[in-house]
């Protein structure tokens, strides 16, 4: 809704959006509680709550990949006091998984901001003889199908992630598939699997610790937790597969309120206090204006619809 539409609203609704909020906010988190999505939400709903006065309620609602959640918030009522906590999963790589899906992704959905930017760890085991990403390479050729990967699920951003740097690669691995990455991390440090491409959050306190190899992160530029650790994009030109996270609104909700959410996203997300307590965990503010955001998502859901078809992956 563009400033002079709003002129023309009757003056009770225009002065309800002015007055927004005036009441408690939910966020809905599609993944279960003391993952990195819930971390991120939390962070922006204490940061809105201290300045505005009204509770913001973190729900998580877990299952199907985070659909279950997202398809709550994509039935909402547009007003601005439910949100979704959408993902790389949710929002860009779900839609080519699923057969069905109760939301529509561009239809039912106001893009706010991008939150936060996390890499991928690309991760060997200790016994493994290789040192880099290019050593990795050489030693899966010579090794055609031979090596196992694991992943924190089937169609999940650690298993297409893998299926990316295969495809860059050139080289054929067999996926080992785990109920959650903590499962795929122990089979890792007992010699089942030999590698992952996961997020860095979970890996890099096991990679620090010596328990696993690190070799490389998934971003376009090092980061600052690692900053003596490369790009896979150093070995393979191109290469980027991160995790993301983001805020969205029902569609529909007025663009006022999305347009305050979205200042209040910049906001928080640019706080020393957020930006420090993210890059020890490897992760990157990422804040957009909307429209901004609505590009990036389009652009997101091709690059992995085309990594979901080549993986031959379909969810019913």
């Amino acid at each position: 809704m563009t400033a002079a539409a709003a002129l023309v609203l009757p003056p009770h609704i225009a002065r309800g959006q002015d007055a927004w909020p005036q009441r408690t906010i939910t966020i809905i988190v599609p993944f279960l509680a003391g993952g990195s999505a819930d971390l991120v939400a939390r962070i922006f709903g204490q940061h809105f709550q201290a300045k505005y006065g009204v509770s913001v309620v973190i729900e998580n609602k877990g299952g199907a990949g985070g659909s279950i959640g997202t398809g709550i918030v994509a039935k909402a009522p547009a007003d601005g006091y439910t949100l979704a906590l959408g993902t790389v999963s949710t929002h860009t790589i779900n839609p080519s998984l699923y057969s069905r899906l109760p939301y529509d992704t561009e239809r039912d959905f106001a893009p706010i901001s991008p939150l936060v930017r996390f890499p991928n760890l690309l991760v060997v085991r200790n016994a493994l003889p290789v040192k880099s990403v290019a050593e990795l390479m050489a030693y899966a050729r010579t090794n055609d199908g031979k090596l196992n990967y694991g992943s924190s699920g089937n169609g999940t951003s650690s298993h297409l992630c893998a299926v990316m740097f295969m495809r860059a690669a050139g080289i054929s691995m067999t996926h080992i598939p785990f109920r959650a990455s903590t499962d795929e991390m122990a089979a890792m440090i007992g010699g089942q699997i030999d590698l992952t491409i996961d997020s860095m959050t979970t890996i890099w306190p096991l990679a620090t610790a010596g328990e696993v190899r690190a070799l490389a992160v998934s971003t376009p530029r090092r980061v600052a937790a690692a900053p003596d650790l490369p790009t896979i994009g150093e070995t393979l030109p191109g290469f980027e597969a991160t995790g993301w996270q983001g805020l969205f609104a029902p569609a529909g909700t007025p663009a006022p309120i999305i347009e305050k959410l979205a200042d209040e996203v910049s906001r928080i997300f640019a706080l020393p206090e957020v930006t420090g307590a993210l890059e020890k965990v490897g992760g990157e503010a990422l804040p957009m204006r909307p429209g901004e955001f609505a590009q990036f998502v389009r652009a997101e859901r091709n690059k992995w619809a085309e990594v979901v078809k080549s993986a031959g992956i379909r969810i019913d």
